[in-house]
């Protein structure tokens, strides 16, 4: 139905006329530049140069077999070595007469190398890592515990 009062003369121009499909000139077109990056290379060439520079071709030498991470260390200070284990069971293993040891896995807990930085307590502990820094290795047998290498 009409509008009861006609658009300005301006608007005229800009009205839709019987099925403008994506906004004026023309009709609405399935793809007519190509589905996504099609004609990168060709009728689309201006825009991935200025946009997306390097998009095309190769660069370097290909590396088959290649091990990621191969430097992926994250470290644990002696000082923070406790905070992996609940304060009850430092407490339980301290009451207990019979020697027993608590375990701390640090690769359980994401970290891989042991570093000697802090003081440990007068406790024996003993700790399973990939690395022990000499440092570290000390202070935990000096304390009574033992450094078990994990693979």
């Amino acid at each position: 139905a009409p509008s009861p009062c006609p658009p300005p003369p301006r608007a005229r121009g800009r009205l839709p006329r019987k099925n403008p499909g994506r906004l004026f000139p023309g009709k609405h077109r399935k793809h007519p530049g190509g589905r996504g990056n099609a004609g990168g290379m060709h009728h689309h060439r201006i825009n991935f140069d200025k946009y997306h520079p390097g998009y095309f071709g190769k660069v370097g030498m290909r590396h088959y077999h290649l091990k990621k991470n191969q430097k992926f260390c994250p470290t644990v200070n002696l000082d923070k070595l406790w905070t992996l284990v609940s304060e009850q069971t430092r407490l339980n293993y301290a009451k207990n007469e019979a020697g027993l040891a608590p375990v701390i896995d640090v690769v359980r807990s994401g970290y891989y190398k042991v570093l000697g930085k802090g003081k440990l307590p007068k406790q024996p502990v003993i700790v399973k890592a990939k690395f022990f820094s000499r440092r570290a290795e000390e202070k935990i047998k000096e304390v009574g515990g033992a450094c078990v290498l994990v693979a």
